[in-house]
């Protein structure tokens, strides 16, 4: 989790009341732990992303709570209504307790 992740924002100057589509996707190997490794034989630890929240200044927009079954590289779309101008932090952690955030400035007209 040391790249950044991508994201894209529809509209970051949207008017009031307009629907916004937010893409983001982050590098991860989200290994399910279900895998053996060929060189030792020794099953590969679990490691996935277990848990994505977007917010919208302090409120909760979004969040998702993967399983084993989500690809490496998660990839992840959603809508939300523009209200309100802020700062959109979306914020991914891994079952190692490893971080990654990023933030787009969203300004309602």
């Amino acid at each position: 989790m040391n790249k950044p992740p991508r994201v894209w924002v529809s509209n970051a100057n949207p008017k009031k009341g307009e629907i916004l589509r937010v893409r983001a996707q982050m590098e991860h190997v989200m290994e399910s732990g279900l895998r053996t490794d060929p060189a030792t034989g020794k099953v590969r630890p679990r490691n996935i992303v277990s848990r994505f929240e977007a917010r919208l200044g302090n409120a909760l927009l979004f969040s998702w709570e993967p399983g084993i079954s989500i690809a490496q590289n998660p990839y992840i779309e959603f809508t939300f209504v523009a209200r309100e101008s802020g700062e959109l932090q979306m914020q991914w952690k891994d079952e190692q307790g490893q971080t990654l955030s990023a933030q787009k400035t969203i300004n309602v007209a």
